[in-house]
């Protein structure tokens, strides 16, 4: 089909995620047409280096043809199975019983989703039920931290923190609050004074509620969508011990941080934290097949199991659970970050990241860059003393992004002038290279905006 056919009906029928419709009418698709290691190629034929893996979750790149090779043997062998009725599939069983054994703690017990919204309406739903199961009903309140993200299904977007997830869409709940995210660069104080804060907040939100109505915390351990932000080291450990301390369960939402992105398997392994559920996407298949999970405690799992009446169903399901295709693709890219070497090179080229990226430190527009793993953010400010944020009359990230793209390099740009970079963990030292000069040559270029300049040249001196 012709590129600007295929523009126009982009236009005319399919709805983009997380876009101005409007302003997606005006601007068209950028089609993309093939993937090759960490680069993709466009309808253009435009070469870019993806910075940010898809979206947070191509972590073996593109193209690697043992995967296609198991989702081919799989679909030709069983395309469908049902997890209904007592029926399974053997890629469901083994991707379960592979993640409960790499998982921390006890959670031994996987629901297959097919992705990281709806493993957080799974563990919501099933957070509800275990409480009222276990006759503590009045526990029905759910915290978060703002800017956290837990996906945009109708529930979930309460739990998450953005304000655009809840604009116009009744979000959130009046059972849904936030307490302030650990943001030490927005933070006066050192890294023990901010977690004492957040441990506080948490106390204080709960109290303030009641213990006996607040069933449990939602917490990234680093935020992803809201602008990469690193808490200090202990916090989410200093987190979920508050949580057992006050009898609310501590939900580890791991779409993003799982499966090397941070370094460790997990990134609850950064704080040796073992949560009480955990939520699980993205890396989880690579973004080669829809799949997401959510793993269960035992000890959850056991009240559930055994309090249910003698057979009683218990109303969850969905069509696509534990889909054995997207299970087959699961096993397979598993075995490629720990068989594949993927996860050992991911944590090298993290740390190369990290001196590659050290000199933006200096740059005009850089306030502050932070990096854990393969996963960094660089917030851009006008004025470094004062940590002002660029105005959004500018339309600074918008600029980042095009300018970025027409340098050969895809990354994200949030909305308050943040720049994600996550690349796939199979990038090399001589590819975070090109990385780095694609980016320090478009924040160069966005210093030439004369409206960027005249915002960096009314600083007071």
């Amino acid at each position: 089909m012709a590129h600007e056919l295929l523009i126009a009906r982009d236009r005319q029928h399919l709805i983009h995620s997380a876009v101005p419709w409007s302003m997606h009418e005006e601007r068209g698709a950028t089609i993309l047409k093939s993937g090759a290691g960490i680069f993709l190629t466009d309808a253009d034929g435009h070469r870019v280096l993806d910075g940010f893996s898809g979206l947070w979750c191509v972590n073996i790149g593109y193209g690697q043809q043992s995967v296609v090779a198991a989702a081919a043997e799989q679909m030709a062998r069983l395309p469908y199975a049902t997890g209904y009725f007592h029926f399974s599939n053997e890629p469901a069983i083994e991707l379960a019983a592979k993640l409960a054994d790499r998982a921390p703690g006890d959670l031994k017990h996987v629901f297959f989703s097919q992705g990281g919204s709806d493993a957080i309406d799974s563990a919501i739903r099933l957070i509800r039920y275990y409480f009222n199961i276990t006759g503590r009903p009045s526990k029905k309140h759910m915290i978060a931290v703002d800017r956290g993200y837990h996906g945009s299904s109708s529930i979930g977007a309460g739990i998450t923190g953005l304000p655009a997830f809840h604009a116009n869409f009744d979000a959130p709940e009046p059972t849904q609050h936030h307490i302030p995210a650990a943001y030490p660069y927005r933070f006066d104080g050192d890294d023990a004074s901010l977690i004492s804060r957040s441990v506080r907040d948490l106390q204080t939100m709960v109290e303030t509620l009641g213990p006996d109505n607040v069933a449990a915390f939602f917490a990234e351990p680093v935020i992803g969508s809201g602008g990469v932000i690193i808490p200090p080291d202990g916090w989410y450990r200093a987190m979920a011990a508050t949580c057992r301390d006050l009898d609310i369960l501590f939900v580890a939402d791991e779409v993003i941080t799982a499966f090397g992105r941070t370094g460790p398997l997990f990134g609850s392994n950064h704080d040796d934290v073992a949560p009480d559920l955990m939520t699980l996407a993205k890396g989880l298949t690579s973004g080669y097949a829809p799949m997401g999970a959510l793993l269960v405690s035992d000890r959850i799992y056991r009240a559930i199991a055994d309090r249910t009446p003698s057979g009683a169903i218990i109303g969850h399901g969905q069509t696509y659970s534990g889909h054995p295709v997207s299970a087959a693709v699961g096993l397979e890219v598993l075995r490629l970050y720990e068989e594949g070497g993927i996860i050992a090179n991911g944590r090298s080229s993290g740390e190369y990241l990290a001196r590659a990226l050290a000199p933006l430190r200096s740059h005009p527009l850089v306030g502050n860059l932070r990096l854990r793993g393969l996963l960094a953010g660089i917030e851009i400010v006008t004025d470094k003393r004062t940590k002002t944020r660029p105005d959004p009359s500018l339309g600074l990230p918008e600029a980042l992004a095009r300018i970025g793209y027409a340098n050969g390099l895809v990354f994200r740009a949030f909305g308050d002038a943040m720049i994600g970079i996550a690349p796939p963990l199979i990038i090399t030292t001589a590819e975070i290279d090109i990385l780095v000069e694609r980016l320090s040559r478009t924040l160069d270029a966005a210093l030439e905006i004369a409206e960027v300049r005249a915002a960096l040249d009314s600083r007071p001196r």
